[in-house]
């Protein structure tokens, strides 16, 4: 912190030169009185100052290193920068149908041909359910007609959306409360449509998203030919990466 020696040694030379000969011998109690005060007030001092820096340490530059002599904590991740289709991140071994036909499963809402899409099996109510591999946010959903509108009664009017709810069946779904409820029509299913927008405050951390397509235009079953669902994903902080920091 600071040379003691070199504390008394100016003390020393300070009250000397304040004293003739014969009293010098007189003030050496004096100066080690002083020498001790001095010494203590220094290490306060100094002590307090450090403690001081260690509590504000980065205000007005950067951030000192630990201890322990660890790089500084990585830079907060950020969102996506812009809107992306999130059904290339799906985590498709957690996702789902119920009463889907076999032959038009629901992986066929994400090929780009409406003419195969996805269909209901024993009446037109349809589950959807759609895991993805992180946490995301929803901002709009598409869904497009099947086989460009040759079968426009088997078009879905009633979509019930739910968010983070796992393994939802027939037997409990109206018994829960959805995000959301939309009302399709014909103009929003056709390929260039604007997207239906959802309430994006509701929809700002989803790992899941499950559809409950309650009722049709008056088919025996539904039929839906594509699905986009827009979005960003959201900053998490890398725990592999913060680790290798320490």
């Amino acid at each position: 912190i600071f040379s003691a020696p070199s504390v008394v040694r100016k003390i020393i030379s300070n009250e000397f030169a304040l004293h003739g000969n014969r009293e010098r011998r007189a003030v050496v109690p004096k100066i080690k009185l002083k020498v001790n005060y001095d010494i203590h007030t220094a290490l306060v001092s100094t002590l307090t100052s450090r403690k001081q820096l260690t509590m504000f340490q980065g205000i007005g530059g950067a951030a000192l290193p630990s201890a322990a002599g660890g790089a500084p904590e990585p830079s907060p991740a950020e969102d996506g920068a812009t809107l992306i289709d999130l059904s290339t991140i799906l985590d498709k071994s957690a996702c789902y149908a119920r009463n889907e036909n076999s032959g038009y499963p629901w992986g066929n809402l994400f090929i780009g041909d409406s003419r195969l899409g996805m269909r209901s099996d024993a009446d037109e109510q349809l589950i959807i359910h759609l895991s993805f591999q992180e946490f995301v946010r929803v901002k709009s959903i598409k869904f497009t007609e099947f086989n460009n509108g040759a079968n426009p009664e088997l078009n879905p009017v009633t979509v019930h959306i739910h968010i983070n709810r796992n393994n939802l069946g027939f037997e409990d779904i109206e018994d829960v409360d959805p995000a959301q409820t939309i009302t399709l029509t014909a103009s929003d299913l056709k390929e260039h449509s604007d997207p239906v927008d959802l309430y994006y405050v509701k929809f700002q951390r989803v790992k899941s998203l499950t559809f409950y397509i309650e009722e049709n235009q008056g088919g025996d079953v539904t039929a839906i030919g594509g699905l986009r669902i827009m979005g960003k994903t959201v900053a998490t902080t890398n725990m592999k990466e913060f680790k290798k920091q320490g």
